[in-house]
């Protein structure tokens, strides 16, 4: 591994090994696995990495926001709202996590509630027309190959140590 990206994830571990919370969204759980902050820990990321979860030491799991210990990983870019709300219950409580949810900005002038209605069931590839899910793998495709590398690397780095 380069001299630099080992300089990160040391400065990623210094910090973890005694943080009330170590959390991620999105992919950002790729790069607290190559940290080997994963290991043995229920870990969620976007369902299109998903399978990279693993082979960081991780144990996948397919939820919006998952938590083991004091780790806390959010899904795909969406469930950043959700991983935030569950956050702010741990730091200030349900309630005001609650209100929030309800004042949460939405636009620059206008506020409304945090309640989600999208207008389509396919947010999960389990749920979205299988033509949809065919194209979003194509599209992520190199992205994937690319992280799927860089992942081969780092697992086997960790399995050294």
């Amino acid at each position: 591994m380069k001299r630099r990206s080992e300089e990160t994830l040391a400065f990623i571990r210094r910090p973890a090994a005694g943080a009330r919370y170590v959390t991620s969204v999105c992919t950002g759980s790729l790069v607290l696995g190559a940290a080997g902050l994963l290991r043995g820990k229920r870990a969620t990321t976007h369902w299109a990495y998903h399978e990279l979860l693993a082979a960081l030491g991780a144990i996948p799991v397919r939820e919006r926001v998952v938590r083991d210990g004091n780790l806390l990983t959010g899904g795909g870019i969406t469930a950043g709202i959700d991983f935030a709300l569950t956050l702010a219950a741990e730091l200030v409580g349900e309630q005001e996590a609650q209100a929030i949810q309800l004042q949460m900005e939405y636009g620059n002038t206008r506020l409304r509630e945090y309640a989600p209605a999208p207008p389509f069931d396919s947010g999960d590839p389990e749920r979205a027309p299988a033509a949809v899910v065919s194209a979003v793998r194509e599209r992520t495709a190199s992205s994937l190959a690319v992280r799927s590398a860089i992942t081969a690397r780092v697992a086997g780095r960790l399995g050294q140590c």
